[in-house]
């Protein structure tokens, strides 16, 4: 799609994008190290998901399993908790944090949270402006010099950069309520393994703030270009 690199768009966009693999290092990192530490009661994630579930009342919640690799999540529309097979099968602390965390989102959609019911009705704006947005830019900036149409991009692609943003919030609230369910059930039984499964969780938020800087430094740098031009004219 892109015919004309500009050099000015690493200044915008490569800290961002350095953020963003420093943020995956750390997941992995984080991960990596407390899958490997057995956690006491000596559960699975599946098993883990099971009580976590009970205990919140999710029984309408449908438990599944995802392919890949750290591909587990919450779906709201079906009202599914899905586990790769990686945190499903293994009895370690990185899987009981990561379960919280999807439960977490599940009590969250139980009790209408309303960040979490407006980051699910961004979807399909996200879906067309993320792609959309970038299109429109290019073409109207750089080959018809139509600064409306490139304008319009900037605004279709915001919903990107927006979703994102309440995304962040989601994240960290279904990490904090991940916390409190592993206590409030008995699933973390020493201080050690609750600093485990805060690393893992924190780990996992640095990739949503990676995520609002990778869109936020896109859309500056296409106001950017536009408020040049438009100060040259």
């Amino acid at each position: 799609m892109f015919w004309y690199f500009d050099p000015l768009y690493l200044v915008f966009a490569l800290p961002a994008l350095l953020f963003a693999f420093y943020a995956q290092y750390k997941v992995q990192s984080a991960y990596n190290r407390y899958t490997r530490v057995a956690n006491s009661l000596g559960i699975t994630g599946w098993e883990a998901a099971q009580r976590l579930l009970r205990s919140g009342g999710l029984y309408h919640v449908q438990l599944d399993r995802t392919p890949g690799h750290l591909t587990d999540h919450y779906d709201p529309r079906s009202k599914s908790l899905r586990l790769s097979d990686g945190v499903a099968r293994v009895p370690s602390v990185a899987s009981l944090a990561i379960v919280a965390h999807e439960v977490g989102h599940a009590l969250q959609d139980k009790e209408g949270y309303a960040l979490l019911r407006l980051r699910s009705g961004l979807v399909p704006v996200v879906n067309l402006g993320s792609w959309l947005g970038p299109i429109l830019f290019v073409i109207g900036f750089f080959f018809l010099g139509n600064y409306t149409l490139a304008w319009l991009g900037v605004i279709f692609f915001s919903g990107a950069f927006l979703f994102a943003l309440v995304t962040l919030p989601v994240e960290l609230n279904a990490s904090s309520r991940a916390i409190a369910l592993l206590r409030s059930t008995g699933l973390i039984v020493s201080p050690a393994e609750e600093k485990g499964a805060r690393a893992v969780l924190t780990a996992a938020a640095l990739t949503y703030v990676a995520a609002v800087a990778q869109a936020l430094s896109t859309m500056l740098y296409y106001i950017f270009l536009l408020s040049g031009s438009r100060r040259r004219d």
